[in-house]
Order: C-alpha cells, then structure tokens, then sequence
C-alpha cells in the first residue's frame, strides 16, 4: 500500500497539473509548538487560496526552503537533498515547497517553513466540514517596552493562543491578520532604554581630563545592559520579518526607544512600502490594544530626537560641573562628605527652592500681634464671632476697640446673605496631582509613587500613569469602567447609584495631547496589593469615581453684626448634596449650622477677649509643594520629578522629615550659597525651563536638535569658565562650615614618610590625612578600620590598618595606606582596575593594593605567605585569614569564596612547606587539648587541605561578603543613563526599578 506520504505527494501534483488550490487538511498534518490563530480574528479576513503554480527550478531558492524545512525529510542525507532540489525522488518535498518557493529568500534566513503557513480554523486540525486553504503568513516583530506588558499585548491578540520561548526577554509567538492578510506574530520586548549616552573611554579619566573639555568632546551610545544582550536579542528577533510594530510606553521616551529598537533591527525606516508602525495605546487591556493594533501609526522622530539633545545636555553640562566642584572640595574638609558633590541643570534648581524657602525661616522674625475674640449666646449656643479688622500690631488700638464694643454691649445685625454654593468635583487625575497626594495624604514619596503606579500599569490596574492631562476626550467610556468597578464593595453603591440616576461628565481640564487622566481599568482587592499600592490605588479609583459625581451643593449663610462702630460676622454652611464627597469624604464641605437670626435683632454680648498671638515662619517645603513649585516653573518632566527629588535626598542635600518636608542639610544650603555667590543662574529655574522650550520646539520639529544642543552648550561652558576663576568664593563658604582635615579625625597610625601618627577621617569617603606630609591616603568604604597590632609594612614603613566590612561572613583585611593607594608592583592596578596614580601623580580613589594582593616574598602579611591554594571557583588565591580566630577561615582575594577551617583548632599558621601532590602551602593546626581529633591526645598537626584526609574531612566552603563584588564605580556620575538603564526592568535586571522619563537621570 502506497505511504500516506507519498500519495499526497502524487495528489498535490495532480493538482498541481490542473491549476487547482490545494486544500492544507489534505496535506500531511503536521505538529507545531504554537498554537493556531484566534477564531474571532480569523473572522476578520478571509484566507487567500494560493493557485499552485509548479515548481521553480531556482536551485538556490529551492535550497533556502528545503533547508529551513528540514534535512530528516530527505533522511539527512546531502545525495538525497540534492535530488529534492532538482525535483528527485522525494516528492514531499516539491509538495512542501510549491508554494513557497517564489518568497523572498529574506522570510527564510530566520525560522523554520512551519512559520510561513498555519492552518485556519478548528484550531488548526484537519476538518472535512470547513474549507482550509494554505495560506501565507507575513512575519512581524512587535516590541514593547517591558517583559510584562509585551504579555499583556500578545496575550490580547492572540487571544491566549501563543507559545512562548526564552530569550534575553521572552518571546510569544502566534499567527494573526495584519492588514487584512495572515500573519506570523513575534513580541517581545526591551527594558526600557537600550542605549545610553557616554563619553568615549578618552573622557572618562577624571584626572587626566579636564572638565571644560567636556563641553566639546564627542559623546557615543553604548548598550545599557551589555549581560542582556537586549540588542543581538532584537537583531535575532527581527531576522525575516517584513514588519516591525512599536509598543513603546507613548512620551517622549518611548519615540526614543522606538528609534533606538529600530536601529537595532536593522528594518529600514523610509521605504516605499511602510515596513515600521507605531501602536498608540494608554492602557494594557484587550479593548486598547486591540484599537492601537487597529489604529498604527508612525514614530515620531522629532520627539526622539528632543530625547537625545536633553541627553547630550544634561551630561555635558551635568558631568563637567560634577568633576570639577568634586576635585576641588575632596580632601578639603574632614567633615564634608565630599564622595560626590553633583550639579545638575535640573537637580541643582529643584535644591534651590528647598534652601529658598529655608532662608525665608532663618531670616524670618517674628511679630505680635493682638485680636479680637467677640462671643454671643443664641439658643443655648455660644458663637464666636469674627473681627473684620482680622488683627492689629499695636496693642494698645486694639485694648480701645475691645473697650468701645464692651461698653456698647450689644450687637445690631445688619445683614443676613443665604447663597445656595457648590465645591466642584475633581478634574481627571494627572501624574503630579496623584504624586502631590500621595506625598502629603497618603505618606508616599514621590519616586515610591510613581513605581507603584508603573506596577499597577503593567498590571492592567491602572491606564498609563504618565500623563499631563486632566481632560478626558469625547470619545471616552465610562461606563465601562464604572462596570469594571462595580463589583468591588467598597464603592459598588455608590457606583450603582451613579448608573441608575446617570453620571455626570468630568469637567473640562487641561488637554496636552498625550494621555488620558489615569483611570482604574480593572477591579483589584486589598489582598491581590501591596498596603502602599493598595492605597493609591484606593485613591484612583475614588478620584475617577468623584469626576463623574455631582458637585457638592450646599448653603452659605453669613450674618453681619455691629457694635461700637466695629463690624463682626459669623458664616455657617448646610450640605443639600454631598455629590462627589461621598465617594471622597476628605473633600467634604464641614457643616456649621446658625441659629435663626432676622435683620435688626439685638444680641447681647457675652464676653469680649483679647487675643495675643504671633507671627510665624512658613514650614519647611513639603513634597507636595515642591513639585508644584517644579511643574510651575517647568523643572523637569511629569515623570522626572520624582527622580530630581529623591536625587537631592540621596545625594544628603536635603532630608525628609516627619510629614515629607524637605529640610536642607549644611552641605545643600552651602552649594545653593556658593552658587548664589557666583552665578544664581546656576541654581534659578529660568535656565532650566528655557532648555525645556527649546527642547519642546524639537519635539514639535519647530527647532534644529544639533542647533539647540550648541546653543545652550555654548552658554553653560561661558557659566563654567566663569564658575572656576570664582571657586574661591564658594570655597569661603565651605571653609566657614566645614572643619578642615587638619582640625578634623583622630590620631591611629603612624605616617613612613615623616613617622608622625595621621588622622583617620571616618566621613565618608574615608581616608588617613597626615597633618605634616599633607597627604591624603583613601581606604576601602562601608566598613571599618583600625590600627593591626602597630605591624611596619617592610616596603615604606607605614603601620598596618585593617579593615573589617559588615557582616557575619564579610572579609577583613590588613592593608599599608601607601601601598594601597600607591601599589608598588606592576600589573597589580591592572588586575583590578585600580588606577591609584595618573601622569600628574595626584591621588585617585579606588580599590588598590590590600595585603592580600601583595606578592613581596619575605611579609608576613603578603599573598605570598599567607596564600594556601588556588581558589576552586575563580583565579584567585585563597589565603589565610589571620584575625578570625576561633572561627579560622580562608578568603579568596577575588571572590567572595569563604573555606571554613577546624573550629577546633587553637592556632592555624602557613608553614614555607609546600605539598608534593598539589603544591599547595601545608598549614599547621594547632588543635585544642578537648577536642582534638589526633590520637594519643596530640593537638599538632601538619597538612595539606587538599590532600590530607584529615584536614579535608574537616572544611567547609561557603560564600561570602566579597569587597570587590561590591566596589562602585569609582567617584562620580560619568554616565548618562536613560529609563531602564543599568538598573534593568526585565526579569534579568536588577532588582532596582528606577523608571524615570529623564535622560540624565542622576542629574
């Protein structure tokens, strides 16, 4: 009987001979990991039958196909294959390739045949009751800005039906209708920007480069998770696909990281036909994506562009400022923590109002002054009454007012107002209004804010938190989501009441083109959240609910009264509707019911008092404040705020006391001074918001990008100049706060170039100053130091510290303070990094040459006499632990490898013996009399860890606190990074998730 597939072979060429379409269920049916089309988008377009034409004899595009299908349909064999190009004995292949032969070579240099056809309808089975005809697929890419949401977006199209594989981020695969025609759909996704901007290595030595040079040297753009490898993932990815779908977050810098994706695809932007689109979307639901997917546009170069000129700026400016202000104050002053003293075009004026407003309270003096307090008694009620001359400053006119009205006795009505009022409800919700409330009602800070409401985004909770617009469009559902909220009791009366008596549209707002105020999009409960996230979250749904509620109605009633030629008034309020107050008690108007008074009646005074009081300072900046003092003068972006924010605190200019007010710390106050003394531009927000304009004309494509950048690069250099020749005066201001490294610290070690003890500085950065050879010597940070049993070190006569990191299982080390700032043997700063001398000969920071590193063959202290073997999970040395007795242990001197020694022993040394096996340095244990594990009692013993079963029976190996697994980058902000960055939003980044929409973040 003829094989299944050789028959269909013969049947397609039958057909073939006939002109006819070839229906796929009489084809082999063949398995695939991904799941077939939708059925509700397979009722959007109708299949096109491919008329079978025969076969090409094009040898190379033959091969192309018959390679992407498969050796094993030719039994591997390359004779065999050969025949299948030239239309030899295996007739399933011609049958596979009659109708793909013809296709570009280009769809098939990425995946497998399988990828081009799918079966549609029935899920993809064979079906004898439904027509299913072959069809051709055009692949696409579609890349989003998160793992998260490029789930979301093919979860939404695919309908749930997709297949997923790992990658640098994964990737859901399925088949779809683009445009009328079948589809083969790739998402997947970035993690935030790919690139940032940098200078090249030439700039990077702070030392050997001088900051003015800064503002003219050429910047390049690197991968910002080079481990990712986000950038070959989006070039694999993007292999034979014709179209390429943008689903990058819908600002600014989403149309950069459009462009920065399109240049790592390699699709060409300006074709004939239209190859890249860009999906415009505001929230992750099935509903929004589906019209984005329905509605593609084009990316927008110029905002991509207004990205990379705020870029270029924001690092010229921010690092050369930053480099030269750090150089000069480092090493100064013992009491200033001087590790980095930033300046940034944003950073910098938003420090300006916190130190302004600190000003306006130091300078404030305060006043007296008196009032008075009037009471009546009506219906049983004591009322107070208020003075229309509110207060006065002079305390004797006010003790002649009191005496004029307390003669009088009584009080005239004169006037009686009824007005029927009303507190509008709320405008739609933008991103500094639901930061504001989070600062100052719900305790929140800002950047804490924005990554909840980023997580609720991705979610699918929320819309797109980053928006400036409170104006909802026309076309806007409410009704939808009033529904989707329905459920949930917290509101679902109030909801209800809502869409039985018909909501009321929001008021008009401020409509910037961007996003739609952010809007609840599904319900969640308090358990499905975070306390925080459940709260603002909380939040959001009420504020949505209060725009489309009544306004609160109610009655003022205000009564005026006379006595001794002084007017006095009382004003009650008395709701009618609490409208949107129901839903957001807060707001509510406070009630305050009068007693009935008519025009004329006559009131006896109950008591006249004198009030003394006093006039105060206003309160430190809230957070609050802040960001309405930024958004006002244009400092920063909606979702940018919060970063220039936390950046002051963390950089410990200012700190956020109880209530998150933002008090000013001695070094802030002294830098916004310096500045003032200076060049207040520097530190005034109208530079700022004039960059920000010009930044806005190249995103409207009113401004030349490259033109813009040399502008304000031209008049932040002439700032530079003239902010170095008057440093000095900065430097008066610093000299008058700060203690000078000669009156600051504590006497520890002993100096090898003069013998006189140094001071040993504990502000960070932590360092030895030696008053009388006036050097500076920088030490390993976040740990401690002290003096290691006043041993010499052999090469320059310094007395050893040793240096203690934190925790149970951190290192300790011994180490020269010359040694390790100046290491004496080549190669040493090379192995690390550690550059501690450039061609000046001035001091650099960094992690140098401890003990451990040492090869001097005669100390002690060395790698050479304390090392024991290599260690087994790198090319370090594990070496001897000298000061963790009784615990004895050895460290890696690169990795955090730890090797627990016998607990037992009482005394563990290196010997100069050496194993003949392995060649590591035999150690002798001096075990203790009760636990010894010797017979005969004996606590001596000599070995090799490795080789001696003694010894290695009692190890142990375990990981711990490595000093250069946790070293920085050295002392400043030599990078420009953009959202995501280093700090990764993927499932392989860092845990950080630091999302601005600043270029510069750090400035």
């Amino acid at each position: 009987m003829m094989s299944r597939p050789l028959m269909m072979g013969r049947m397609a060429r039958c057909w073939m001979a006939e002109g006819f379409s070839y229906p796929y269920s009489k084809m082999p049916r063949r398995t695939s990991s991904r799941s077939p089309i939708s059925s509700k988008l397979v009722t959007t377009s109708t299949p096109r039958e491919v008329a079978i034409p025969r076969p090409r004899r094009d040898v190379e595009a033959l091969g192309i196909v018959a390679a992407a299908i498969g050796p094993s349909r030719c039994g591997g064999d390359k004779s065999k294959r050969r025949d299948c190009y030239k239309g030899g004995s295996s007739r399933l292949v011609r049958t596979e390739l009659f109708a793909l032969a013809n296709l570009p070579h280009q769809h098939f240099s990425s995946h497998r045949c399988r990828s081009r056809y799918r079966a549609v309808g029935n899920g993809g089975r064979s079906n004898p009751t439904s027509r299913n005809l072959l069809t051709l697929g055009s692949p696409s890419l579609q890349v989003a800005e998160k793992p998260s949401i490029a789930l979301s977006i093919a979860s939404a199209i695919s309908g749930g039906r997709m297949s997923t594989r790992k990658g640098s981020t994964d990737v859901h695969e399925f088949d779809g209708t683009f445009q009328g025609s079948q589809a083969f759909f790739r998402v997947t996704s970035v993690i935030g920007h790919v690139f940032s901007v940098d200078f090249p290595p030439a700039y990077q030595n702070w030392e050997g480069t001088d900051p003015v040079d800064l503002f003219n040297a050429p910047v390049l753009r690197s991968e910002c998770n080079p481990k990712v490898h986000i950038r070959r993932h989006l070039a694999q990815e993007a292999r034979g696909c014709t179209y390429l779908i943008l689903w990058l977050d819908c600002d600014r810098e989403g149309e950069n990281i459009c462009y920065e994706v399109i240049n790592c695809t390699g699709i060409p932007e300006n074709e004939v036909g239209r190859r890249i689109f860009r999906a415009k979307f505001s929230s992750v639901t099935e509903k929004d994506i589906s019209n984005a997917m329905d509605n593609l546009v084009l990316p927008n170069k110029d905002e991509a562009l207004s990205v990379d000129a705020r870029q270029e700026i924001d690092l010229k400016v921010g690092v050369a400022f930053t480099r030269f202000q750090t150089r000069y104050f480092q090493g100064k002053y013992g009491n200033l923590d001087s590790r980095v003293i930033s300046y940034g075009p944003c950073q910098t004026p938003t420090l300006g109002f916190c130190v302004q407003r600190y000003q306006q309270i130091n300078t404030f003096k305060p006043e007296k002054f008196w009032s008075l307090r009037t009471y009546v008694i009506k219906d049983g009620d004591e009322i107070q009454l208020e003075w229309d001359r509110k207060k006065l400053f002079d305390f004797d006119v006010t003790v002649m007012f009191q005496k004029m009205v307390a003669n009088d006795g009584t009080l005239i009505v004169t006037d009686i107002s009824v007005k029927e009022e009303c507190k509008a409800r709320p405008s739609g919700l933008n991103t500094v209004n639901l930061l504001k409330v989070a600062s100052s009602a719900l305790g929140i800070g800002p950047q804490t804010a924005m990554h909840m409401a980023e997580r609720l985004y991705t979610q699918g909770y929320i819309s797109y938190p980053r928006t400036e617009s409170t104006a909802y469009p026309a076309s806007f559902d409410f009704r939808s989501v009033l529904s989707a909220l329905v459920h949930n009791p917290l509101w679902s009366n109030n909801i209800r009441t809502l869409m039985d008596a018909g909501f009321v549209k929001p008021r008009q707002g401020h409509d910037a083109g961007d996003h739609p105020p952010i809007t609840p999009m599904r319900s969640a409960s308090e358990e499905a959240l975070e306390t925080d996230a459940w709260r603002l979250y909380q939040y959001i749904c009420q504020h949505f609910i209060g725009t489309v509620s009544p306004d609160c109605r109610y009655t003022r009633t205000a009564v005026e009264f006379t006595s001794g030629g002084e007017i006095f008034r009382c004003v009650g309020h008395r709701v009618t509707s609490k409208g949107f107050t129901s839903i957001m008690p807060w707001l509510a108007v406070a009630e305050n019911n009068l007693p009935t008074f008519k025009n004329g009646d006559t009131v006896s005074i109950h008591k006249v008092d004198i009030y003394e009081g006093s006039t105060t300072p206003p309160d430190y900046l809230s957070e609050s404040e802040l960001i309405s003092l930024m958004e006002k003068n244009g400092i920063g972006t909606d979702a940018s705020i919060p970063v220039h924010i936390n950046n002051i605190s963390e950089r410990n200019y200012v700190q956020v006391n109880s209530g998150r007010r933002l008090v000013p710390t001695a070094l802030g106050t002294t830098l916004i001074r310096g500045y003032q003394c200076i060049d207040a531009d520097l530190c005034l927000p109208d530079i700022r918001s004039f960059i920000e304009q010009q930044i806005t004309l190249i995103a409207k494509g009113k401004a030349d990008h490259l033109q813009v950048i040399q502008h304000v690069i031209q008049q932040f250099m002439k700032k530079y100049s003239y902010f170095v020749k008057k440093i000095e005066n900065m430097d008066a201001l610093f000299e008058a706060q700060f203690s000078p490294l000669a009156d600051s610290g504590r006497l520890l070690s002993k100096c090898g170039k003069c013998g006189r003890y140094m001071k040993y500085i504990s502000t960070q950065p932590m360092r030895m100053y030696c008053i009388t050879c006036e050097e500076v010597y920088y030490l390993p940070q976040n740990g401690t130091i002290k003096l290691y049993k006043e041993i010499i070190c052999p090469l320059d006569g310094f007395e050893l510290l040793l240096f203690s990191m934190v925790g149970p299982d951190a290192k300790s080390f011994p180490l020269c303070p010359c040694c390790y700032n100046s290491p004496p043997f080549e190669g040493i700063d090379k192995l690390f990094g550690a550059i501690k001398l450039d061609d000046t000969g001035k001091l650099g920071k960094g992690a140098g040459m401890p003990c451990f590193l040492c090869p001097h063959p005669t100390c002690k202290q060395s790698m050479i006499t304390q090392g024991v073997c290599a260690c087994p999970e790198c090319s370090g040395t594990l070496i001897l632990d000298p000061v963790s007795a009784p615990k004895w242990r050895l460290l890696c001197n690169m990795c955090n490898c730890v090797v627990l020694l016998p607990h037992a022993a009482h005394r563990i040394t290196t010997t100069d013996k050496k194993c003949s096996t392995c060649e590591s340095t035999i150690i002798e244990v001096d075990f203790n009399k009760k636990a010894t594990p010797l017979e005969d009692g004996a606590t001596l013993h000599e070995g090799c860890i490795l080789c001696d079963e003694l010894l290695h029976s009692l190890i142990e190996m375990k990981h711990g606190k490595s000093f250069f697994m946790r070293r920085g980058r050295g002392r400043g902000r030599g990078r420009a990074r953009g959202r995501g960055g280093s700090r990764g939003r993927g499932r392989r980044g860092n845990s950080r998730h630091d999302d601005p929409k600043m270029s510069f973040r750090d400035f």
